[in-house]
């Protein structure tokens, strides 16, 4: 794999993005497209899964076959030069295993893992099985892990950021921001910690709706910008900038949450944008 994964042919900038398709656009494969173009990075794509789901939830989902990921990765690895990787909505704990067996390789470039575990309508999309997964093979791995407040709970059987982050870590995870948008609090807190403790942590206005794909928009911003060779606090910093400007400008497409406006968000837009931070 040393030999496929060596620059050949572009110093273009890619994200390989592994995550389930979501028909209604607002989150998975196709957040993670619009997100990397935003940053002038180009995505690549690995399906690990179909959903059905609209802005309000999702409904089922057909996780694909180990093998099949498997070979959507490893063709892609050879051909094209991948500067990061994200994944997403994972399926199942075959899944887990391989992602972790390709994307977690010595060789392999960074790895954001964005643990989706359940939908922003509330449907389950994980089992005992993919958490220990996760924790086991895919976070020891992660250059940086970027859960809500519930998943860091679920995942490391804490309950406040601090000691989430402190555990997570521990189990060999280089960076993990904490976003708090499920906080009962006037402005959402971000905070990123690395194994020492707390690294820095944003302050941002709360908006007032709920939105579809606000995870899977911040974490590939964060991965484009990690190919493009900025560095990881800077990376996060921007990408929550994106981020936060998707969702103030976000539609109402169904009945449901808000999609986050993605395609009309250049870089050059979000530099201003209000946030407070401190270390």
């Amino acid at each position: 794999m040393n030999e496929s994964r060596t620059p050949l042919f572009s110093n273009n900038p890619v994200m390989l993005a592994a995550g389930g398709h979501d028909p209604c656009g607002g989150a998975g494969i196709q957040a993670d497209i619009e997100a990397a173009a935003a940053m002038g990075v180009h995505a690549v794509t690995a399906l690990t899964c179909l959903t059905i789901q609209d802005t309000g939830n999702v409904c089922g989902m057909e996780p694909t076959d180990p093998g099949l990921l498997r070979r959507q990765i490893e063709t892609l690895f050879a051909d094209i030069p991948i500067h990061c990787c994200k994944i997403g909505l994972i399926g199942s704990a075959g899944a887990a295993r391989v992602l972790a067996e390709l994307l977690g390789a010595p060789d392999a470039p960074p790895l954001v893992l964005d643990p989706v575990l359940a939908a922003g309508g509330g449907a389950n999309l994980s089992g005992e099985r993919l958490i220990e997964s996760i924790r086991a093979e895919l976070i020891p791995k992660c250059s940086l892990l970027t859960p809500n407040l519930p998943e860091a709970q679920h995942l490391s059987g804490w309950s406040t950021p601090g000691d989430c982050a402190a555990e997570l870590t521990r189990l060999g995870c280089a960076h993990v921001l904490v976003t708090g948008g499920h906080e009962e609090t006037d402005r959402v807190i971000n905070r990123l910690y690395d194994a020492n403790g707390l690294v820095n942590e944003w302050e941002w206005p709360r908006l007032p709706h709920g939105y579809h794909g606000s995870g899977c928009t911040l974490a590939s911003a964060a991965a484009a910008l990690l190919a493009k060779g900025i560095d990881l606090a800077n990376a996060v910093e921007q990408a929550q900038r994106f981020t936060w400007r998707t969702l103030a400008d976000a539609m109402q497409l169904g009945r449901g949450q808000l999609i986050p406006r993605r395609r009309n968000v250049a870089l050059d837009q979000y530099a201003s944008t209000a946030g407070s931070s401190g270390s």
